[in-house]
């Protein structure tokens, strides 16, 4: 209950529970106390509503580094509100509110180390605000800056750059900066940094010359940077080749670190080369090597490059780390496109790449007629196969990334599925054709084409041709060659038979319908043909294409009068009831007690049809002849002016007799008098009857009483 309600209550248990005898004064304290308690809870009213304290109940995580992802949680005052996050007052995020619910997610900006200030600010009413801490830790990163274009190679220096964010405002870090190399021994050496006033700086340091005696990129394999030892880290690889992979007769540039003036033997091996060399490393003990190139003939694959002391002086091997480096002969992607003679893509053609005879590369085109080859520079030949026959061969030269439409001696098959309506030839859509061998099933389309592509020319074929499941024609056809060429197109046309269809049209009486209008409409479209009946009901179309058709009757304004269905696979009699058409309808018009109504004007009028009146006969019929089964309104006037005495609606679909009985109406004298002006007058003259015989009855009983 209401806490005014639960007041007012109380107040008047505690006036009836002290019986108050005097009711005025009783009357006055409850007027007063009412407007008292009206007061306050107006008062109460304009008070300002509390609303939930706005609260940031989520922070994760609550500690990271610069960068770090941060997702907050709070509520907003204003459901569905815009608001924003500030973090030191910077704005970092905006949304809006699901509701009440706030979860935002914002990235740390360049700030200094420890506790800062995060902020939801409610936009609709910006002194409604949460207020939470992030604490910025100190993070370290490293990044190796390689060289562009290039591997690493033995010998060389990488410069190293280490970044601190996160740090104390302008102070420097001295930092530790560890190498493992492939030796697994470590290397270490000294960094200042030095801070900006957002607690961010970045210095570099170069390996090996940065690094305390000792430090070296001499050996093959993966250098692992750290600073501070956290878990952040860098790798480099080292290796002996300067890339990672060669096209043929590209020079491949070795470099390796040995003792001065040391003997080694390089070797360069895989896919059948095999080639050997012994060099003498220079007073520095480098050896800068890069007389060799990829053979002319080196195929796609993977080669080895090692070097090994012959002296013996220097064994990297014994530390686990031997002079090896693969490096590959990768080619180059040459795009196919296979291609018909009439230019269409094809799809499942093995194109195959010779080269000096040999097969170097074999792929299928794909649904699109493409693929791709991996081919090295040189002179090949492309070969295509289509179902295992090859309809295809050319010569090309590779020395990039190409791109190559391939001419296949394929050819597309036109077929035309045609018929001559009204001495005009026409195409025959929805005609099936069953293709062999390719046991391929096509569909002439609107116009009555249809395309097999891309087939062998020297092939021969046979095409089934049927409609609606009904075979009417084979045709076989001994190769697509126009002499001894092959054609982009060969064109082969099939003429659809024909047949004659006899339409018979009756009335619902059974009787001929002549002069009747009939359509035959092919169900697929296309074909069309009109006919009207002669006096026996019959109309004969010739030479018809073979299909299914829809037969429909009409009478002179166009209305459908029925229709069916017929298949014209062969010569037709078809007979069409028009049950609707020919009725007759006779209309009784009777008074109250059925006396029948003479020379009164009926009109009947269909469902958008011209109205027809005629006057019914002495008794009291009327007959409407030749008609279409429909909705009709029958209207009864007995004036030629004015509105219908009576109007009847009736549902028409075979001959009948429609009685109208008009009971506002008596006859009397071949006169209509209404019912109800005859009934006041019967009852007057029944009154009056009643008034002299009553008075008759008086004047006698006065006689009798004055005899006496």
């Amino acid at each position: 209950m209401h806490p005014v309600l639960e007041v007012f209550t109380i107040l008047d248990v505690k006036l009836e529970g002290r019986h108050l005898a005097n009711n005025g004064l009783r009357t006055k304290g409850l007027v007063c106390l009412f407007l008292m308690l009206t007061t306050m809870v107006v008062g109460f009213t304009l008070l300002p509503r509390a609303n939930a304290v706005m609260v940031i109940s989520a922070v994760n995580p609550g500690t990271g580094n610069v960068g770090s992802l941060v997702t907050l949680v709070a509520n907003l005052t204003t459901t569905n509100g815009v608001y924003n996050v500030t973090f030191d007052g910077a704005v970092v995020a905006v949304g809006n509110a699901v509701g009440n619910q706030v979860n935002a997610t914002f990235t740390v900006p360049e700030t200094t180390l420890g506790n800062h200030t995060l902020n939801v600010v409610d936009l609709a009413n910006t002194t409604e605000t949460a207020t939470g801490v992030f604490d910025v830790s100190t993070a370290y990163a490293v990044n190796v800056t390689l060289p562009q274009n290039r591997q690493l190679q033995e010998g060389d220096s990488v410069p190293i750059l280490v970044n601190v964010t996160g740090g104390a405002v302008s102070t420097t870090y001295n930092t530790t900066i560890t190498v493992q190399a492939p030796t697994n021994g470590t290397f270490s050496g000294q960094l200042s940094i030095s801070t900006s006033a957002l607690g961010s700086g970045v210095a570099t340091l170069v390996y090996p010359d940065n690094f305390p005696s000792g430090a070296n990129t001499t050996y093959v394999g993966n250098y692992v940077v750290s600073a501070n030892s956290t878990v952040t880290t860098e790798t480099f690889f080292v290796g002996l080749s300067n890339a990672t992979q060669y096209h043929r007769m590209q020079a491949v540039g070795i470099k390796a670190v040995y003792a001065p003036n040391e003997n080694v033997m390089l070797t360069v091996s895989g896919n059948g080369i095999q080639n050997s060399v012994n060099l003498t490393a220079d007073s520095s003990g480098v050896i800068d090597y890069s007389n060799w190139t990829v053979p002319a003939t080196a195929s796609i694959g993977t080669y080895n490059v090692s070097i090994v002391s012959l002296s013996g002086q220097t064994k990297k091997d014994v530390l686990s780390v031997p002079d090896s480096q693969n490096f590959t002969v990768p080619g180059f992607a040459f795009n196919v496109t296979a291609k018909n003679l009439a230019g269409d893509t094809v799809s499942n053609v093995v194109v195959t790449a010779f080269e000096n005879s040999v097969s170097v590369s074999n792929q299928t085109t794909s649904s699109n007629g493409t693929t791709v080859l991996m081919l090295e520079i040189g002179n090949y030949t492309l070969q295509g196969f289509s179902e295992s026959v090859k309809v295809g061969e050319t010569g090309f030269a590779v020395n990039d990334t190409e791109a190559f439409d391939f001419v296949l001696n394929l050819t597309n098959l036109n077929i035309k599925v045609v018929a001559v309506v009204n001495g005009v030839e026409i195409g025959i859509p929805e005609a099936g054709i069953f293709l062999t061998p390719e046991n391929l099933t096509l569909t002439t389309d609107i116009t009555g084409n249809v395309v097999a592509n891309s087939l062998l020319p020297n092939d021969a074929y046979t095409l089934n041709v049927s409609r609606y499941n009904e075979p009417f024609n084979v045709t076989t056809i001994a190769s697509l060659l126009v002499g001894q060429n092959p054609v982009p197109f060969f064109n082969v046309t099939i003429s659809c038979p024909s047949y004659g269809l006899r339409v018979n049209a009756s009335k619902a009486d059974g009787q001929p319908f002549s002069n009747a209008l009939v359509e035959v409409k092919e169900l697929l479209g296309g074909i069309h043909y009109d006919g009207t009946t002669g006096p026996d009901g019959v109309v004969t179309f010739q030479n018809m294409a073979l299909g299914r058709y829809d037969v429909e009757i009409l009478d002179s304004t166009g209305m459908k009068l029925n229709s069916t269905t017929v298949d014209v696979f062969k010569d037709q009699n078809v007979t069409v009831n028009c049950s609707l058409f020919g009725l007759n309808i006779s209309v009784t018009v009777t008074d109250y007690f059925g006396q029948p109504f003479g020379n009164t004007n009926v009109t009947l009028q269909g469902n958008g049809s011209e109205p027809i009146s005629e006057r019914t006969q002495s008794n009291g019929q009327v007959t409407f002849d030749n008609l279409v089964g429909d909705s009709f309104s029958i209207s009864v006037y007995l004036s030629d002016q004015g509105s219908p005495t009576v109007v009847q609606s009736v549902v028409v679909d075979g001959s009948t007799v429609v009685p109208i009985r008009m009971n506002r109406y008596v006859l009397l004298a071949g006169l209509p008098v209404e019912t109800s002006q005859l009934a006041i007058s019967v009852t007057i003259i029944l009154s009056v009857f009643l008034v002299v015989l009553l008075e008759v009855y008086r004047r006698r009983g006065k006689s009798k009483t004055v005899d006496s």
